[in-house]
């Protein structure tokens, strides 16, 4: 029986930034950093509140085909992956901070019928959403 989701990959252009950005800017941690050969680096980040869940930080290559590791590279270029949804605390205060950071908003706060929402960029342009949950029932969104 499955149990939970434990693995979920995020592409990157350059592992070193990635994870300098997880874990410098929004405070994941480092759990696996670890040279596998041919060039091969599996390295993974989790957030320190989920120790079930990690993340990796993978460069588009080997094992992918050529052909999908180059779509990939082409997308991450321009800025067309998605990544990851964080539930965060507070939205706005969120925002706030990593805004001080440097950490670029292509939506500030906003809000939706499941709670406030912003979208961001990572180090490899990958979109990431934070998300401030609130209780509902989706009777707020238009149904075809």
């Amino acid at each position: 029986m499955i149990t939970n989701i434990s693995l979920v990959t995020v592409w990157v252009t350059d592992q070193d930034t990635a994870r300098d950005f997880y874990v410098d800017l929004l405070g994941f941690e480092t759990r696996t950093d670890q040279e596998l050969g041919d060039g091969f680096r599996w390295l993974t980040i989790g957030h320190p509140s989920q120790p079930e869940l990690e993340v990796t930080l993978m460069e588009p290559g080997p094992p992918l085909d050529p052909g999908v590791a180059e779509a990939v590279g082409r997308a991450l270029d321009n800025g067309t992956m998605s990544g990851i949804g964080l539930t965060v605390d507070d939205c706005q205060k969120t925002y706030e901070d990593l805004t001080a950071r440097g950490v670029t908003f292509v939506q500030p706060p906003s809000e939706r019928p499941y709670g406030v929402e912003a979208v961001m960029r990572d180090s490899s342009g990958n979109w990431l959403v934070l998300v401030e949950r609130r209780a509902y029932d989706g009777s707020d969104f238009l149904h075809a």
